[in-house]
Protein backbone atom coordinates (compact mmCIF):
# COMPACT_ATOMS: atom_id res chain seq x y z
CA UNK A 1 0.00 0.00 0.00
CA UNK A 2 1.31 3.28 -0.47
CA UNK A 3 0.36 4.61 2.66
CA UNK A 4 3.00 1.67 3.91
CA UNK A 5 5.47 2.64 1.65
CA UNK A 6 4.71 6.50 2.70
CA UNK A 7 6.07 5.41 6.08
CA UNK A 8 9.06 3.62 5.08
CA UNK A 9 9.93 6.82 3.32
CA UNK A 10 9.64 9.32 6.37
CA UNK A 11 10.95 6.54 8.79
CA UNK A 12 14.04 6.83 6.44
CA UNK A 13 14.34 10.24 6.07
CA UNK A 14 14.32 10.23 10.03
CA UNK A 15 17.06 7.59 9.98
CA UNK A 16 19.47 9.28 8.03
CA UNK A 17 18.86 12.43 9.40
CA UNK A 18 20.32 11.38 12.42
CA UNK A 19 24.01 12.94 13.80
CA UNK A 20 25.11 9.64 12.37
CA UNK A 21 25.61 7.32 9.46
CA UNK A 22 24.00 4.16 9.06
CA UNK A 23 24.99 1.15 6.47
CA UNK A 24 22.59 -0.13 4.39
CA UNK A 25 22.06 -3.26 6.02
CA UNK A 26 21.79 -1.45 9.26
CA UNK A 27 18.79 0.63 7.36
CA UNK A 28 17.44 -2.59 5.47
CA UNK A 29 17.09 -3.80 9.18
CA UNK A 30 15.69 -0.43 10.76
CA UNK A 31 12.70 -0.43 7.84
CA UNK A 32 12.91 -4.39 7.65
CA UNK A 33 12.76 -3.68 3.67
CA UNK A 34 15.37 -5.70 1.55
CA UNK A 35 18.28 -3.64 -0.31
CA UNK A 36 16.58 -3.40 -3.63
CA UNK A 37 13.74 -1.33 -1.70
CA UNK A 38 16.11 0.74 -0.18
CA UNK A 39 18.30 2.04 -3.09
CA UNK A 40 14.66 2.73 -4.63
CA UNK A 41 13.86 4.57 -1.90
CA UNK A 42 17.63 6.44 -1.71
CA UNK A 43 16.84 7.19 -5.61
CA UNK A 44 13.09 8.22 -4.66
CA UNK A 45 14.89 10.77 -2.20
CA UNK A 46 17.41 12.29 -4.23
CA UNK A 47 14.72 12.70 -7.31
CA UNK A 48 12.86 14.70 -4.84
CA UNK A 49 15.51 17.41 -3.46
CA UNK A 50 17.14 15.55 -0.82
CA UNK A 51 21.34 15.50 -0.85
CA UNK A 52 22.22 11.68 -0.33
CA UNK A 53 25.52 11.63 0.96
CA UNK A 54 27.94 8.43 0.65
CA UNK A 55 30.51 7.79 2.87
CA UNK A 56 32.37 4.14 2.20
CA UNK A 57 29.71 1.76 3.13
CA UNK A 58 27.20 4.48 4.88
CA UNK A 59 24.49 7.02 3.88
CA UNK A 60 23.11 9.73 5.59
CA UNK A 61 21.09 12.98 4.16
CA UNK A 62 22.74 16.40 4.16
CA UNK A 63 20.62 18.84 6.21
CA UNK A 64 21.51 21.93 3.84
CA UNK A 65 19.56 19.84 1.24
CA UNK A 66 16.97 22.00 -0.75
CA UNK A 67 14.26 19.92 0.64
CA UNK A 68 14.78 21.16 4.11
CA UNK A 69 16.25 24.79 2.77
CA UNK A 70 12.73 25.46 1.74
CA UNK A 71 11.07 23.64 4.34
CA UNK A 72 13.08 25.85 6.70
CA UNK A 73 12.10 29.46 4.85
CA UNK A 74 8.50 28.28 5.06
CA UNK A 75 7.66 27.57 8.97
CA UNK A 76 11.02 29.58 10.30
CA UNK A 77 11.00 33.25 10.74
CA UNK A 78 13.94 34.66 9.48
CA UNK A 79 16.75 36.42 11.49
CA UNK A 80 15.57 40.03 10.60
CA UNK A 81 12.01 39.33 11.35
CA UNK A 82 13.00 37.40 14.55
CA UNK A 83 15.00 40.27 15.10
CA UNK A 84 11.89 42.67 14.84
CA UNK A 85 10.02 40.91 16.91
CA UNK A 86 12.23 40.34 19.91
CA UNK A 87 12.30 44.29 19.74
CA UNK A 88 8.71 44.86 19.63
CA UNK A 89 8.58 41.86 22.41
CA UNK A 90 11.15 44.58 24.26
CA UNK A 91 9.36 47.70 23.56
CA UNK A 92 5.76 46.87 24.71
CA UNK A 93 6.87 47.43 28.37
CA UNK A 94 5.03 44.08 29.18
CA UNK A 95 6.15 41.13 31.37
CA UNK A 96 3.37 38.84 31.78
CA UNK A 97 4.24 34.90 31.22
CA UNK A 98 3.07 34.76 27.63
CA UNK A 99 5.86 38.02 26.76
CA UNK A 100 8.70 35.95 28.90
CA UNK A 101 8.32 32.97 27.30
CA UNK A 102 7.92 34.47 23.60
CA UNK A 103 11.31 36.36 24.26
CA UNK A 104 12.66 32.81 25.45
CA UNK A 105 11.58 30.90 22.67
CA UNK A 106 12.85 33.23 20.21
CA UNK A 107 16.42 33.73 22.14
CA UNK A 108 16.51 29.51 22.11
CA UNK A 109 15.39 29.28 18.47
CA UNK A 110 17.65 31.43 16.99
CA UNK A 111 20.40 32.20 19.92
CA UNK A 112 19.77 35.67 20.18
CA UNK A 113 19.78 37.90 23.60
CA UNK A 114 19.18 40.87 20.66
CA UNK A 115 18.72 43.67 22.78
CA UNK A 116 20.10 43.11 25.77
CA UNK A 117 21.60 46.46 26.92
CA UNK A 118 24.95 45.55 25.12
CA UNK A 119 26.03 47.26 22.14
CA UNK A 120 28.05 44.61 21.42
CA UNK A 121 25.49 41.95 21.52
CA UNK A 122 23.25 44.11 19.15
CA UNK A 123 26.05 44.20 16.41
CA UNK A 124 26.70 40.33 16.60
CA UNK A 125 22.88 40.14 16.02
CA UNK A 126 22.76 42.57 12.73
CA UNK A 127 26.04 40.46 11.34
CA UNK A 128 24.51 36.98 11.71
CA UNK A 129 21.26 38.91 9.59
CA UNK A 130 23.29 39.80 6.97
CA UNK A 131 24.93 36.58 6.78
CA UNK A 132 22.10 34.87 7.02
CA UNK A 133 20.81 36.75 3.67
CA UNK A 134 24.04 36.26 2.27
CA UNK A 135 23.65 32.31 2.57
CA UNK A 136 19.81 32.11 1.40
CA UNK A 137 20.61 34.56 -1.55
CA UNK A 138 24.29 33.24 -2.41
CA UNK A 139 26.24 36.29 -1.96
CA UNK A 140 29.44 37.38 -0.93
CA UNK A 141 30.41 39.02 2.25
CA UNK A 142 33.06 41.48 3.58
CA UNK A 143 33.73 40.69 7.13
CA UNK A 144 34.98 43.84 8.17
CA UNK A 145 38.32 44.17 10.90
CA UNK A 146 38.21 40.29 11.63
CA UNK A 147 40.23 39.45 14.32
CA UNK A 148 42.19 36.13 14.02
CA UNK A 149 43.93 34.88 16.42
CA UNK A 150 46.02 32.47 14.42
CA UNK A 151 47.61 35.00 12.05
CA UNK A 152 47.81 37.74 15.27
CA UNK A 153 45.96 40.41 12.99
CA UNK A 154 42.72 41.98 12.44
CA UNK A 155 42.10 42.42 8.50
CA UNK A 156 38.79 42.51 6.08
CA UNK A 157 37.89 39.00 4.56
CA UNK A 158 35.99 38.55 1.24
CA UNK A 159 34.46 35.28 1.88
CA UNK A 160 31.30 33.12 0.62
CA UNK A 161 29.30 31.99 3.70
CA UNK A 162 27.63 28.65 3.51
CA UNK A 163 26.81 27.45 6.72
CA UNK A 164 26.09 28.57 10.10
CA UNK A 165 27.34 26.11 12.84
CA UNK A 166 27.59 26.25 16.80
CA UNK A 167 23.95 27.44 18.00
CA UNK A 168 24.65 30.59 15.07
CA UNK A 169 27.82 31.76 16.68
CA UNK A 170 30.05 30.70 14.06
CA UNK A 171 29.76 30.59 9.87
CA UNK A 172 31.28 28.47 7.75
CA UNK A 173 32.82 29.90 4.39
CA UNK A 174 35.04 29.90 1.74
CA UNK A 175 37.93 32.43 1.55
CA UNK A 176 38.63 33.75 -1.99
CA UNK A 177 41.97 35.08 -1.47
CA UNK A 178 43.24 32.03 0.07
CA UNK A 179 41.25 29.73 -1.85
CA UNK A 180 40.23 27.78 1.57
CA UNK A 181 37.26 26.47 3.43
CA UNK A 182 37.78 28.38 7.00
CA UNK A 183 34.87 28.76 10.11
CA UNK A 184 34.84 32.54 11.73
CA UNK A 185 33.34 33.23 14.67
CA UNK A 186 30.69 35.81 14.82
CA UNK A 187 31.78 37.40 17.85
CA UNK A 188 35.55 38.18 16.32
CA UNK A 189 34.11 40.77 13.61
CA UNK A 190 33.09 44.49 13.65
CA UNK A 191 30.71 44.33 10.83
CA UNK A 192 29.69 42.02 7.97
CA UNK A 193 29.35 43.95 4.56
CA UNK A 194 26.95 42.09 2.09
CA UNK A 195 28.15 42.88 -1.44
CA UNK A 196 26.78 42.28 -4.59
CA UNK A 197 28.81 39.77 -6.34
CA UNK A 198 27.17 36.42 -6.37
CA UNK A 199 29.01 32.53 -5.23
CA UNK A 200 31.52 31.59 -7.94
CA UNK A 201 33.29 28.87 -5.93
CA UNK A 202 30.23 26.80 -4.91
CA UNK A 203 31.88 23.59 -5.89
CA UNK A 204 34.53 24.42 -3.50
CA UNK A 205 32.80 24.69 -0.29
CA UNK A 206 33.33 21.99 1.79
CA UNK A 207 31.45 21.52 5.08
CA UNK A 208 33.04 20.84 8.09
CA UNK A 209 32.26 17.72 10.60
CA UNK A 210 32.96 17.66 14.23
CA UNK A 211 33.27 14.14 15.90
CA UNK A 212 32.71 12.58 19.47
CA UNK A 213 36.17 13.41 20.67
CA UNK A 214 35.74 16.96 19.62
CA UNK A 215 38.25 16.90 16.48
CA UNK A 216 37.18 18.56 13.26
CA UNK A 217 37.70 17.69 9.44
CA UNK A 218 36.13 18.35 6.36
CA UNK A 219 36.12 14.69 5.94
CA UNK A 220 35.29 11.67 7.69
CA UNK A 221 36.69 8.16 8.24
CA UNK A 222 34.82 5.34 9.33
CA UNK A 223 36.16 3.50 12.28
CA UNK A 224 35.18 -0.07 13.84
CA UNK A 225 35.95 -1.44 17.02
CA UNK A 226 35.12 -4.56 19.31
CA UNK A 227 34.82 -3.09 22.64
CA UNK A 228 34.73 -5.67 26.05
CA UNK A 229 32.80 -4.95 28.94
CA UNK A 230 35.36 -2.12 30.34
CA UNK A 231 36.14 -0.53 27.52
CA UNK A 232 32.57 -0.19 26.45
CA UNK A 233 31.34 1.16 30.01
CA UNK A 234 34.83 3.49 29.85
CA UNK A 235 33.68 4.95 26.59
CA UNK A 236 30.47 5.48 27.14
CA UNK A 237 30.90 7.49 30.91
CA UNK A 238 33.69 9.44 28.90
CA UNK A 239 31.88 10.62 25.40
CA UNK A 240 27.90 9.95 26.29
CA UNK A 241 27.09 10.68 22.46
CA UNK A 242 28.95 7.92 21.81
CA UNK A 243 25.94 5.30 22.58
CA UNK A 244 24.20 5.70 19.67
CA UNK A 245 26.97 4.44 17.27
CA UNK A 246 27.59 1.03 19.86
CA UNK A 247 25.31 -2.11 19.09
CA UNK A 248 25.73 -5.34 20.93
CA UNK A 249 27.80 -8.20 19.34
CA UNK A 250 27.36 -10.84 22.17
CA UNK A 251 26.58 -11.31 26.24
CA UNK A 252 30.64 -9.24 26.86
CA UNK A 253 31.26 -7.37 23.57
CA UNK A 254 29.81 -4.21 21.89
CA UNK A 255 30.14 -3.21 18.43
CA UNK A 256 31.59 0.76 18.12
CA UNK A 257 31.09 2.09 14.13
CA UNK A 258 31.62 5.92 13.76
CA UNK A 259 32.59 8.15 11.42
CA UNK A 260 35.50 10.19 13.30
CA UNK A 261 37.54 13.49 11.66
CA UNK A 262 41.13 12.11 13.13
CA UNK A 263 42.35 8.99 14.13
CA UNK A 264 44.27 11.17 16.96
CA UNK A 265 41.08 10.87 19.57
CA UNK A 266 39.80 7.44 19.13
CA UNK A 267 43.48 6.37 18.91
CA UNK A 268 44.45 7.69 22.01
CA UNK A 269 41.04 5.81 23.88
CA UNK A 270 42.06 2.58 21.78
CA UNK A 271 45.66 2.83 23.11
CA UNK A 272 44.65 3.49 26.70
CA UNK A 273 42.58 0.21 26.46
CA UNK A 274 44.68 -1.75 24.10
CA UNK A 275 43.87 -5.06 25.68
CA UNK A 276 39.98 -4.49 25.94
CA UNK A 277 39.24 -4.02 22.15
CA UNK A 278 39.88 -4.96 18.65
CA UNK A 279 40.52 -3.07 15.94
CA UNK A 280 38.28 -4.18 12.61
CA UNK A 281 39.06 -1.13 10.69
CA UNK A 282 39.64 1.09 8.80
CA UNK A 283 42.71 0.15 7.09
CA UNK A 284 44.19 3.19 7.51
CA UNK A 285 43.31 3.23 11.49
CA UNK A 286 45.21 -0.15 12.08
CA UNK A 287 47.78 1.33 10.45
CA UNK A 288 47.91 4.62 12.09
CA UNK A 289 47.77 2.60 15.71
CA UNK A 290 50.53 -0.12 14.56
CA UNK A 291 53.06 3.20 13.74
CA UNK A 292 52.07 4.35 17.11
CA UNK A 293 52.67 0.98 18.94
CA UNK A 294 56.20 1.04 16.98
CA UNK A 295 57.06 4.88 18.09
CA UNK A 296 56.23 3.65 21.42
CA UNK A 297 58.24 0.58 21.52
CA UNK A 298 61.37 2.51 19.96
CA UNK A 299 61.14 4.97 22.73
CA UNK A 300 61.29 2.64 25.26
CA UNK A 301 64.08 1.26 24.25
Amino acid sequence: MRHDKLDRELELILLMTENRSHTVQQLCDRLNISRRNLYYYLDFLRDTGFVVEKHGTTYRIDKSSPFFTKLFRKVHFTEDEAIAMRRLLEQSGAHSAQIEHLKHKLDTLYDLNILADDERREQQALNLSVIYDAIKYKRCVALRRYSSPHSNSVSDRIVEPFMLLNGNNEVRCYEITTATNKTFKLSRMEGVELLADEWSHERQHRRVFTDIFMFSAEEQMHVTLLLGRLSHNVLIEEYPQAAAYVTPHDASHWLLELDVCSYAGIGRFVLGLYDDIKVMGDEGFLAFIAQKIRQMSLSLT
